[in-house]
């Protein structure tokens, strides 16, 4: 029997929770008894927690009690996670670790697994929308941008919320074969390895800073006309600078190149015109700056994971 441990804080996701616990309670119906997962929850507080939508849970011990070896100790996000600092699950959170033979996180709980000094030297990931943010706090960790969920020797994080779901689902197959995982995905509705990663939910693009500088208004520019063709040359035209000064100065201000930026952009905006109409994907492709179906479908597979008409399906 394998020990599964959730640690509760306040103001913790509650899917980050139950999506995973959910995943290895239904594996246990395909499990004989003695290889169920045997499921506890570890509170910061004695007491009641507060998830972030209201909703109140009391967990199984607390952290003072928590002192058994797991095989699986999962840290839950949410804005407890990344606002907030508990001591207490900071100290304990190490010692837990060493006695557990996996641990992890589930969307921004990677933050509280940093905060306790244990994702250095790790490949990791979290929510899209936070990666940069674990980045700049924990730059002695490899953060995977795109990425679903990352395991790496004996830790495991996941991307956001339901990716939770696809972690344990990992496990689960890890464990015990990929028939009962399949089996637990085809109860969940879900599929057991999604296609593509985090990149089709999230911008490829960053926002435009709001100052105004050459490298600002070249990409305003481009950005209002991404159906006209486009090069360094005709970018550093636009500044008023030489190509090699133009895209030096360009990659340290974005932190790509012209070329990365121009092509994010344009899937960015095919992105949108596939969620938000019905037109051809040729008429797409055109709008977008593509040239052609074909070049579009080709960069929709290297970055997204998924064909444009296998984007349009799954988000429109």
């Amino acid at each position: 029997m394998k020990t599964v441990a959730m640690v509760l804080f306040p103001d913790f996701l509650l899917l980050d929770m139950a999506g995973p616990m959910e995943v290895f309670s239904i594996a246990n119906r395909y499990l004989p008894p003695d290889a169920h997962y045997r499921l506890s929850t570890i509170g910061t507080e004695h007491g009641a927690l507060r998830a972030s939508n209201g909703v109140s849970v009391q967990a199984d011990v607390h952290l003072d009690q928590a002192c058994e070896r797991y095989d699986l100790l999962l840290v839950p996000g949410g804005p407890g996670a990344y606002n907030e600092k508990y001591p207490s699950l900071l100290d304990w959170l190490p010692g837990a670790v060493e006695r557990s033979a996996v641990y992890g996180s589930i969307c921004t709980g990677a933050f509280i697994l940093g905060h306790a000094g244990l994702l250095d030297g790790y490949r990791v990931t979290t929510h899209w929308h936070y990666t940069e943010r674990l980045i700049r706090a924990f730059p002695k960790a490899t953060v995977e941008t795109d990425q679903i969920y990352v395991e790496d020797r004996n830790l495991i994080t996941s991307g956001g919320v339901t990716a939770g779901i696809d972690l344990a689902l990992a496990v689960v197959a890890r464990d015990h074969g990929k028939q009962v995982a399949q089996d637990v995905a085809k109860v969940l509705l879900v599929v057991m390895k999604r296609q593509g990663g985090q990149a089709q939910f999230s911008p490829l693009m960053a926002e435009v800073a709001p100052q105004e500088t050459p490298v600002t208004r070249v990409q305003n520019y481009v950005l209002e006309h991404l159906d006209e063709a486009f090069g360094i040359e005709r970018m550093a035209s636009l500044a008023n600078m030489s190509a090699r000064h133009f895209a030096r100065v360009f990659a340290r201000e974005v932190k790509m190149t012209p070329m990365e930026f121009l092509q994010s952009a344009r899937i960015d905006r095919a992105r949108h015109l596939l969620e938000t109409s019905d037109l051809p994907l040729k008429t797409v492709a055109y709008k977008s700056g593509f040239g052609s179906v074909r070049h579009m479908r080709f960069l929709f597979g290297e970055k997204l994971g998924l064909t444009p008409s296998q984007y349009r399906e799954q988000f429109s």
